[in-house]
């Protein structure tokens, strides 16, 4: 008896990105390398930072750069302004990488049972994703931190809220395409069950365009923590937080302008960052993408 079972048509993903190597055009080095200094910033924060980010300096609030030993001054804590926007990376990552991983893990198994089923189930799925959609991202973080309460883990909860319906949607799509060729098709022939199916056929085949989505998302989650932080509403004080050092130095722009350039430029470094290496990860596994 012939055997009808026919190999997925794609390559792995590692396969698709040493193919396309992503490091080979201008994103990619940039994107890596800068995500690589914030992750190992991170890391080694304790080791960076010249001082405890929640150490009072008695009589040196709002003390210009350079003053005993601060480098970039002091805020209206008399906190070390460099120590706080280094631990302040630990926050943004931590947020970025925990939210989006929840919200794509959740969000892939709900886009491939709707890509499955069709019928009630997946018109259920996709409507309140649509609803979600509908509002935006700040408001969903908003309502969702207000009725967990504000601390780290109901901002990453938040805006792992606000990521789902994102990843339902484009796995949903994945997986409509590729239902619908040969190598399925054969799986389904062969009496291979919807399960099989679903993690043998459609996952992998279908994981390279969330893949490409994860470090957009991150960049999106790192934007939405700091909104929160801005408001109030993310990490409570004396957590140190891009966001919440944007928020307090709006009073001191004319006295400490460091105080808001410095997170307000890390911030701006490190969703760079990630985008760009969404988009060179986005050209090693789509080959369209690259004749645009």
């Amino acid at each position: 008896m012939t055997d009808l079972s026919i190999r997925p048509p794609k390559p792995s993903l590692l396969g698709r990105l040493g193919r396309g190597r992503p490091l080979g055009n201008f994103a990619g080095p940039i994107g890596v390398g800068l995500v690589g200094i914030a992750v190992l910033v991170a890391i080694f924060a304790p080791l960076l930072a010249p001082f405890d980010p929640n150490q009072q300096f008695a009589g040196l609030r709002l003390a210009a750069p350079g003053t005993a030993g601060h480098l970039l001054g002091t805020d209206e804590l008399s906190r070390d302004i460099l120590s706080r926007a280094i631990y302040g990376t630990r926050i943004s990552l931590l947020v970025g990488f925990a939210s989006v991983a929840m919200g794509a893990s959740i969000g892939i198994v709900l886009g491939i049972l709707a890509g499955m089923t069709k019928g009630v189930t997946d018109t259920l799925i996709m409507r309140a994703c649509d609803i979600l959609l509908a509002y935006p991202g700040i408001l969903l973080g908003i309502i969702a931190v207000a009725v967990l309460g504000a601390g780290l883990t109901s901002v990453c909860i938040a805006v792992a809220f606000v990521n789902i319906p994102v990843f339902a949607r484009l796995t949903r799509a994945s997986v409509l395409r590729e239902r619908e060729l040969d190598y399925v098709k054969a799986a389904i022939v062969q009496g291979a069950g919807r399960w099989r199916i679903m993690t043998r056929h459609l996952l992998p085949n279908s994981i390279g365009s969330v893949v490409t989505q994860l470090s957009a998302a991150a960049g999106h989650a790192i934007l939405l923590e700091a909104s929160l932080s801005f408001v109030g509403l993310g990490v409570q004080p004396p957590t140190a937080s891009w966001g919440s050092m944007l928020s307090k130095s709006r009073e001191y722009l004319g006295i400490a302008p460091l105080y808001a350039i410095v997170p307000g430029l890390l911030l701006l470094i490190l969703v760079l960052g990630l985008n760009f290496l969404s988009d060179a990860m986005q050209k090693a596994l789509n080959p369209a993408s690259k004749k645009r």
